[in-house]
């Protein structure tokens, strides 16, 4: 036994109080992580209530997730996070065009480039961007856990959101999904 603790240490019985202790530091780390995130320092009682994927031409281009407070049924009425992580590279110009005209086509536009402009940056693979709500007035955008802007306009929550969310969405299948019906 002293030869393998000197030539081959990693062939001895694990030492099960070194695992637990690693285990429940890692549980520590991960539970204080997620109490910490955007998501649950946003939206009080934060909870999952649907998820999507959005696809152009069959093609996937980024999934989304709603958060509402305790996951109930979607509602204009109460503040809602909803987190896109994209599956493909999307120019910062890209995504504050087709926003923009997005919200134009389902007649919720509003005159915000220039917060648009400050709040979005380019996204490759992979990349999550957060919006939360706070209020109908107020939207806080986070890109991969680091905040990046707060949009204020009037109506603005229900001007952005509808995009996703609103009865004139591009796929009224993803919405549904994404408001856990």
């Amino acid at each position: 036994m002293a030869f393998l603790v000197k030539t081959r240490p990693y062939l001895l019985p694990p030492n099960n109080g070194i695992w637990r202790v690693a285990l429940l530091a890692l549980c520590l780390l991960v539970a204080k992580g997620l109490a910490a995130s955007p998501v649950t320092k946003g939206l009080n009682d934060a909870q999952l209530r649907g998820t999507a994927t959005f696809r152009y031409l069959g093609l996937p281009i980024y999934d989304a997730t709603l958060y509402t407070p305790k996951g109930a049924p979607f509602s204009w009425s109460e503040d809602i996070a909803l987190q896109l992580t994209y599956r493909k590279n999307i120019k910062k110009k890209a995504l504050v065009n087709s926003t923009l005209e997005e919200m134009d086509r389902i007649g919720r536009s509003v005159p915000v480039r220039d917060q648009l402009d400050r709040c979005f940056k380019a996204v490759v693979k992979g990349d999550s961007y957060l919006a939360v709500s706070d209020g109908p007035d107020k939207v806080s955008f986070w890109l991969n856990g680091q905040q990046t802007c707060t949009m204020t306009y009037p109506g603005i929550k229900r001007s952005f959101m509808s995009v996703f969310l609103g009865d004139n969405t591009r796929s009224a299948s993803f919405t549904r999904r994404l408001q856990g019906r």
